[in-house]
């Protein structure tokens, strides 16, 4: 079985969205279309063996608020209590892990090369506990995660903090996170900084990340729940009033996800570097 990453639509709605409550309350109007698009040159960096990393080329943006509901590039929610510093709210989205599993690029659809079992059988004799590809475990399906976030704004600084399970029963556990965001403005230069760090249970990187007895020779690996710091950077300097130059770095840290063979790398990096257009 073939599944290299190449592109995944989740993540591309997502990689330069800004905060989804705090884009509401900062400068995004209700009962109104946001929609824009960046171009230009980046890459997702993806920590798997046997994995490509993701060209970013085209990233759409498109979020959508009315008074309660609101769509934020992929992110689906409810406001149920909102104020100028607080607002709760149910969310859904797609689980992130799987952009590293799923392919949907066209050269793999079309490809001609197979992988045999003789050749699955010889890399999994070849490869070491510490290296099994991803081209040789079964396909990691799509999870639909959906909770409660809470963000806390005061004046250019939001604080946040989620807890989601996922709803299609995929890993049967849940993940949490807790964020700190500052907006910064240099005369037109906006930037914003964000530390936070991830907590996932040990259903969702055994499922994601875990091997079952049928994937390894070497029997079944187990991976517990983690802890997964984060730090983004993301700048924007307009040029007129409908284009601007976008900038964007994030660094993700893996390292808890050490007893998993899947990982080459225990981090994972997002640069992109544009031009936005908005509608």
């Amino acid at each position: 079985m073939r599944f290299h990453l190449r592109i995944n639509t989740c993540l591309l709605l997502v990689l330069l969205s800004t905060n989804a409550i705090a884009q509401k309350q900062q400068h995004i109007s209700t009962d109104e279309l946001n929609l824009s698009v960046s171009i230009g040159a980046g890459v997702i960096t993806n920590p798997l063996y046997g994995a490509d990393n993701i060209p970013l080329v085209v990233i759409p943006q498109v979020a959508y608020y009315g008074q309660n509901w609101f769509f934020d590039n992929g992110r689906l929610g409810y406001s149920f209590l909102q104020s100028k510093q607080h607002n709760v709210s149910f969310v859904s989205e797609i689980n992130p892990e799987s952009r590293f599993f799923i392919d949907w690029h066209p050269q793999n659809i079309f490809a001609f090369k197979t992988t045999s079992e003789n050749e699955i059988l010889e890399s999994l004799h070849t490869d070491s506990p510490r290296q099994v590809n991803i081209n040789n475990i079964q396909k990691r399906r799509v999870a639909l995660d959906a909770g409660i976030s809470y963000f806390f704004v005061k004046q250019q600084q939001v604080f946040s903090v989620q807890l989601l399970h996922d709803v299609n029963s995929v890993y049967n556990g849940y993940r949490g996170s807790l964020q700190w965001q500052y907006h910064h403005e240099f005369k037109q230069l906006t930037l914003k900084s964000t530390l936070g760090v991830n907590y996932k249970s040990a259903q969702l990187n055994n499922y994601f990340y875990g091997l079952n007895s049928a994937e390894s020779i070497y029997g079944e690996i187990e991976v517990g729940s983690s802890w997964q710091p984060y730090a983004k950077i993301d700048a924007r300097w307009p040029v007129d009033g409908v284009n601007a130059l976008r900038f964007h770095l994030a660094y993700y840290d893996y390292s808890a996800m050490d007893s998993s063979p899947l990982f080459e790398h225990d981090y994972s990096m997002t640069a992109f570097i544009g031009f936005e257009h908005t509608f």
